[in-house]
């Protein structure tokens, strides 16, 4: 079989996933288990891999796939624990009253909030969190899903406590093999993987700090009664200060801290400079923009679901400082078992689920450090909430119920497309003396585009997460593919994974299944096409953007790696 054959064979279990999933509109659940079985019949019988091997990696993969869905768990319950407790009621409220400009509400409570909620829960939450909390405050629903999509891009990468660079990156990549070539030149694991999340978090922060002047640009033009891209420009003073006031402690906590803290540092941190910037009028302009009266929407600008502040109240008051405290807590207890070693140590030696050379094939492990990863820290904090917020056990018990229903759902799919990627990485070892697929699928690039790859390398990711639904899904499927395509073009595999991570975060803004939830909640569904319509804007100026800036930091500034 040719070079050329084998590298098309190794694309077709991603091009079927497409072909399914886009062109006929299957569901993720439907789907993947077919792109599973077709990856093993490859693997198996192009590849050569013994039965032992395509078991022991599919194992792998679920016990991966373990480690993501407590993560899920923890983020989701989290979040419906403050829902029932009231906390997220009154963290709202503290929203409402802040400005009338629709510009300045979409740049507190949709950016910096719905920021702040990617970072803490991910998944697609920040969208069907910020969607009805805008319908609430009087922005018309197809607005509020196309500016919830929009949080779905800076943020992502480090949302869900660094999900799609903890589980995404770590997860899609050949970690024993990468390790071995480290320490064969003198350097290690840890740098690698601290170099590759510095580079996505800086550069996330350059092409961040003009979202909130888009969100503003995208919220005049098409929903303002006069159509205009000058009323978006003339708050731009205020939204791109609103985004250095996010992007400078998200970078600078992507750098020195790691992957879980970017996104909730830099929303924490941006809300307590631009809130009080916004009371005191500062850089805002003169006039004070609004809408035209709803009754001059038009009819598919409306959902059918009415949303009013007064009905987001059912809980008894609760202050701010209560209904916050959860989020410092789990930030606290974040920043303490990733700095402290103690308790680091304790961290990740205790309540954990692992096995070493699966079936007894070489270096396919995995484990589950149920208390290290952010699941457990979050489900520690879940309780906390549950006595510092006074909750009833029913209430408790309604979160959890909720949440596990949720888990359940993303649990079917992630159940066959991680063991799926983890084939596809563990193929190098085969009877057919053959490189893994994804050094194949690299081969096959790296001959046909070369030199100008890095440019396309963020929009590969975007396609994975357009595919998958999921950052974090698109990292585990592409990392591999990034890392052999920069070896074989000679160029930095950081960078190129980093674009990778960001590409696929802006993918998220265009991803049907984080669509479908944001409409949801505001009763719009069957739009996904003209949302995306609107939402491929944003999402072209962050990939032209992406693909940018790695070809001057690999081209031009020759930014290297450990391996180079």
């Amino acid at each position: 079989m040719s070079q050329t054959l084998l590298s098309l064979l190794a694309f077709a279990p991603l091009v079927l996933a497409a072909v399914l999933l886009v062109g006929f509109s299957w569901p993720a659940k439907r789907a993947m288990p077919v792109v599973f079985l077709v990856t093993v019949l490859i693997a198996l019988a192009a590849w050569g891999m013994s039965f032992n091997r395509v078991l022991a990696s599919s194992l792998q993969g679920l016990i991966l796939t373990g480690a993501i869905l407590w993560i899920i768990f923890g983020a989701i319950l989290l979040l419906n624990t403050l829902k029932h407790s009231g906390a997220i009621t009154a963290i709202r409220g503290g929203f409402a009253n802040i400005s009338p400009d629709r510009r300045v509400q979409v740049i507190i409570v949709a950016w910096l909030f719905g920021c702040f909620i990617e970072g803490a829960s991910g998944f697609g939450t920040p969208a069907a969190v910020a969607a009805p909390l805008l319908v609430a405050l009087g922005f018309p629903a197809f607005g509020a899903v196309i500016m919830g999509m929009m949080i779905q891009s800076t943020p992502v990468s480090f949302g869900a406590v660094g999900t799609p660079i903890v589980v995404g990156v770590a997860g899609g990549l050949d970690k024993a093999g990468i390790t071995e070539q480290l320490v064969a030149r003198g350097s290690d694991w840890d740098v690698f993987y601290r170099l590759i999340t510095s580079e996505v978090a800086i550069m996330h922060a350059i092409i961040g700090i003009l979202m909130p002047l888009f969100m503003c640009l995208m919220l005049t033009r098409y929903f303002g009664r006069n159509k205009s891209w000058r009323e978006g420009f003339s708050i731009a003073p205020f939204a791109i200060f609103s985004g250095l006031a996010f992007v400078i402690p998200y970078a600078a906590a992507g750098v020195f801290l790691g992957p879980e803290f970017p996104s909730m540092i830099g929303a924490l941190v941006g809300l307590v400079i631009v809130v009080p910037a916004a009371k005191a009028g500062f850089l805002l302009p003169k006039e004070t923009w609004d809408f035209a009266p709803a009754k001059d929407w038009p009819v598919e600008w409306m959902g059918d679901i009415e949303i009013k502040l007064d009905k987001l109240s059912a809980k008894a008051p609760m202050s701010i400082g209560l209904a916050w405290s959860p989020y410092v807590l789990l930030a606290g207890l974040l920043v303490l078992s990733r700095v402290n070693a103690d308790v680091k140590a304790f961290f990740t030696n205790n309540l954990v689920l692992g096995w070493k050379n699966i079936l007894g094939e070489t270096g396919v492990s995995g484990d589950i450090q149920f208390l290290y990863l952010p699941g457990g820290i979050m489900v520690l904090v879940v309780l906390a909430t549950f006595l510092l917020q006074h909750m009833k056990f029913a209430d408790l018990k309604a979160a959890v119920g909720e949440s596990s229903r949720t888990l359940l759902g993303a649990g079917f799919v992630l159940v066959f497309t991680i063991p799926m990627v983890r084939i596809l990485i563990n193929s190098g070892v085969n009877m057919a003396d053959l490189p893994s697929m994804p050094r194949a699928m690299a081969e096959l690039v790296s001959s046909s585009v070369g030199d100008v790859y890095p440019f396309f390398a963020a929009s590969v990711g975007a396609l994975g997460a357009f595919i998958a639904g999921s950052n974090t899904v698109s990292n585990l499927m592409m990392s591999q593919f990034q890392f052999d395509t920069a070896q074989l073009i000679g160029v930095s595999s950081v960078m190129l994974i980093a674009a990778q991570a960001v590409g696929a975060a802006a993918g998220n803004m265009i991803a049907i299944h984080n669509i479908v939830a944001a409409s949801a909640t505001v009763g719009l569904l069957g739009r996904e096409g003209q949302v995306i319509r609107l939402t491929i804007v944003p999402t072209l100026y962050y990939l032209i953007m992406a693909g940018l800036l790695t070809m001057i930091s690999i081209h031009m500034m020759g930014i290297g790696d450990p391996l180079m």
